[in-house]
């Protein structure tokens, strides 16, 4: 049984604050909608100075849903590190923590936009440097002992539910990142299915002499729709996943490798790519089938800004027609 995932980005190319707000208050309603029907995990993400009002501020978001919910995992993936003053993320995340009982996990990246940074009056240049101590500073920051901060003596408080620290891995594409995952003992979350990148991620552990493990993506992990007819979806909102496909390609280039990577200039090109997806229920149930338990069952319900009637739909469908077939 693959680990089933209900994925917001909050996205809207056509968005106005009356429009803004119905979706982040129907994706909390999706959320414990979710909760309450078996989905493993909501999944967020973070991206800054877009047109298309991605979420910015996913621990905000992350907040909201584990004051929603009461059983489902909530994913940050990722959070941009060099992007946070370390002591205030090291305190929201342990107040987090707290709220959901443990229910939050935090993948740390240092992004790959270098508008961002110059939007929030980060130095691109140092973003290794600043992500390191970003990690170095929540592990000591959560021991809820004093330690050596920029040059003083800090104590943050509180202490988090999960012990010895909240969940956090390393996230990324590189090298640097696996490098700092095992210095720092600490779960590797690569960007997409990069065998080669794990086992050095691996070696490097046993040259730290340090513990940690991989979460490496399936192969394939497409970006889901359900519907009862895919045909009338993507005739009607193929501009949706476009929208967003296009985006993602914007941002990336040849040394970017993410699981999102798409060249398609049209709608028709998008569907036969397969990065995105529009399956019915039967679809679905043989799809969830053959991934198994290595593979990750990802909704986006809202996707590029897909009106809330027919992400409603396709959040239905799964719960009630796909996941109860697949034993859950």
């Amino acid at each position: 049984m693959p680990i089933t995932v209900a994925r917001f980005n909050l996205v809207d190319p056509h968005g106005t604050p009356g429009t803004l707000a119905a979706r982040y208050q129907a994706a909390l309603e999706m959320a414990a909608y979710a909760d309450e029907r078996g989905i493993d995990t909501v999944q967020t993400e973070e991206h800054h100075g877009t047109d298309n009002h991605w979420l910015p501020s996913p621990f905000a978001f992350a907040g909201a849903v584990l004051g929603a919910t009461r059983r489902i995992a909530v994913t940050v993936s990722a959070v941009i590190g060099p992007l946070y003053d370390p002591l205030r993320a090291a305190e929201d995340i342990a107040v987090l923590d707290l709220i959901g009982g443990g229910r939050l996990v935090t993948v740390a990246g240092i992004g790959y936009r270098p508008e961002e940074y110059e939007q929030l009056g980060v130095a691109w240049g140092r973003r290794g440097e600043l992500q390191d101590e970003f990690v170095r500073t929540l592990l000591a920051a959560w021991t809820g002992e004093p330690f050596s901060f920029r040059g003083r003596t800090v104590r943050v408080t509180p202490v988090p539910f999960t012990q010895p620290h909240p969940m956090l891995l390393v996230g990324g594409s590189s090298r640097a990142a696996a490098r700092r995952a095992a210095r720092f003992g600490l779960p590797f979350f690569p960007s997409a299915h990069l065998p080669e990148l794990q086992a050095y991620y691996e070696e490097r552990l046993a040259e730290y002499g340090t513990e940690g493990f991989c979460l490496m993506p399936a192969a394939e992990t497409p970006l889901l729709h359900i519907a009862e007819d895919p045909d009338r979806v993507w005739a009607q909102h193929g501009g949706c996943f476009l929208h967003e496909a296009g985006t993602y390609a914007s941002w990336q280039s040849k040394d970017i490798r993410s699981a999102v990577r798409s060249s398609a200039r049209t709608v028709a090109e998008l569907r036969a790519e397969g990065v995105y997806r529009v399956l019915t229920p039967e679809e679905a149930v043989a799809y969830a089938r053959g991934a198994g338990e290595a593979g990750n069952l990802v909704l986006h319900p809202l996707c590029g800004g897909m009106p809330l009637e027919e992400g409603w739909n396709s959040l239905r469908l799964l719960c009630e027609q796909v996941l109860p077939r697949l034993g859950q």
